[in-house]
């Protein structure tokens, strides 16, 4: 790039509400830049090993589709993923397994195919305002130092870099003291023997969280093995604040992704804490490895195969937006008329001070909406937000971080900035009828009565 380049809209990070909110800002037909610090795109779930995507549905209906849905199915043509699978544990309707490196490469053609100028090994050092205006963003890659100025932006980052950066108010962890939910760094195992853990499983389903007629489901997911834990603990040889195994089968025979490690009282958005996070998760993660070998029946033989790129993060900055999303939205169900997200998996939060999982259960099928007000800020008017950084609760954050859910919002950011610059407005501006046309256009449904078999 140029030392100065301009655009039309401008994404930063390169996570699943990235990569939609750029898709479809290209797509319509507007120059859009999506600058990413790894090179490779896909978030969390490349970046961290984080998965499987969990959920694309409410109880038996589809209700994550779009520009997620149209990466599962390119994914499965080449054998990334089975597709949306039944979870063994019964937490959510339907899991998501992916094979990561194929998954990098199907948002790669994605991005590449819709016209977006992709900007990877890229971070954002800060910004050019201009009083409400954002004028600019500073990068900072091998080439030195550029600008990308754009009419409208995103904030992708998930830590809210760029909303920290223009100033824009923003809030941390829970309401009482601040604490975020904890920092996992999850990791691989090969030659895991399934069908010894499915055995355990027939003689000792006391020991797990099961759906019902868990036995039929293809891929093995496992929330338990509490007293294998439980006995380790007492004798001293397993310190990891877990209170269970949890993990997931993989596309790839024998391959599981485990997530065990936990850092507590650690925040994301410190240099200096998240540096200490990534050296006590690497170290948790071989007492994980070594206590599964050694206490549970199928790790005998499996082998450690690679880490997350970084430590997972679950919660950091969250814009105060022009609405914010609450716990109680979430479980109710709540619609709104600038809807333009659909989400439905359970408030499920990683205890920021312990071991345990704090989660609201809705009644099953509960669909609930994310309104537009929920990534617009008073701040910056040319700003948008999506993904883990949107405008909710520490509560409501629980539910609507997760990949399906942040790649509609993330897809609607991105058409509604296309929209903003093609009418010369600002994103708040423009008509919510027809930002919520173009996505139901888009393949997108934005009330449940829309949904394919409701």
């Amino acid at each position: 790039m140029a030392l100065e380049e301009q655009f039309d809209v401008v994404v930063a990070g390169g996570g699943p509400s990235g990569i939609t909110a750029a898709i479809a800002s290209a797509r319509m037909g507007v120059k859009t830049l999506l600058v990413e610090k790894y090179g490779f795109l896909g978030g969390m779930a490349t970046n961290a090993l984080v998965g499987p995507l969990q959920t694309f549905h409410a109880g038996e209906k589809q209700i994550a589709k779009g520009i997620g849905e149209e990466v599962i199915q390119r994914l499965k043509e080449i054998g990334g993923t089975p597709g949306h699978v039944k979870d063994m544990i019964g937490f959510v309707p339907t899991i998501t397994p992916v094979d990561v490196e194929k998954l990098k490469y199907i948002y790669q053609e994605l991005a590449e195919e819709s016209g977006v100028k992709l900007q990877l090994h890229t971070v954002v050092t800060g910004v050019e305002l201009e009083e409400k205006t954002l004028k600019a963003l500073h990068l900072f890659n091998k080439s030195g130092h550029f600008k990308a100025r754009a009419k409208t932006f995103i904030d992708c980052t998930g830590d809210g870099d760029v909303v920290a950066m223009a100033g824009v108010p923003f809030e941390k962890g829970r309401a009482k003291d601040g604490l975020a939910q904890p920092m996992s760094m999850m990791f691989r195992l090969g030659r895991v023997n399934t069908e010894m853990i499915r055995e355990y499983m027939r003689k000792n389903p006391e020991d797990f969280v099961l759906a019902e007629n868990w036995e039929t489901v293809p891929m093995v997911a496992v929330s338990g093995f509490f007293s294998l834990v439980k006995k380790a603990k007492e004798a001293g040889k397993f310190t990891v604040d877990r209170d269970r195994v949890l993990l997931f089968e993989l596309p790839t025979e024998g391959e599981v992704s485990v997530n065990m490690t936990r850092v507590i009282r650690h925040d994301a958005t410190d240099g200096q804490a998240l540096s200490k996070a990534e050296v006590i998760a690497r170290k948790q993660v071989m007492e994980v490895v070594e206590f599964l070998q050694n206490n549970v029946p199928g790790f005998e033989e499996a082998l450690l195969i690679n880490c997350g790129t970084q430590i997972g993060v679950r919660e950091s900055r969250r814009v105060i937006g022009e609405y914010v999303l609450t716990g109680e939205d979430v479980v109710t169900g709540k619609k709104f008329d600038d809807v333009i997200a659909l989400g439905s998996y359970p408030i499920d939060i990683h205890s920021p001070d312990g071991d345990e999982l704090n989660v609201v259960h809705m009644k099953p099928g509960t669909i609930y909406d994310i309104p537009y007000r929920s990534i617009l800020n008073k701040s910056v008017q040319n700003l948008l937000v999506a993904g883990r950084c949107l405008s909710a609760t520490h509560e409501a954050l629980a539910s609507a971080r997760v990949t399906p859910t942040a790649m509609l919002v993330g897809q609607a950011a991105g058409t509604a900035s296309a929209l903003a610059v093609k009418e010369d407005k600002l994103p708040r501006q423009i008509s919510i009828k027809q930002l919520q046309h173009s996505l139901r256009k888009q393949g997108c449904y934005l009330s449940e009565n829309e949904i394919e078999g409701s």
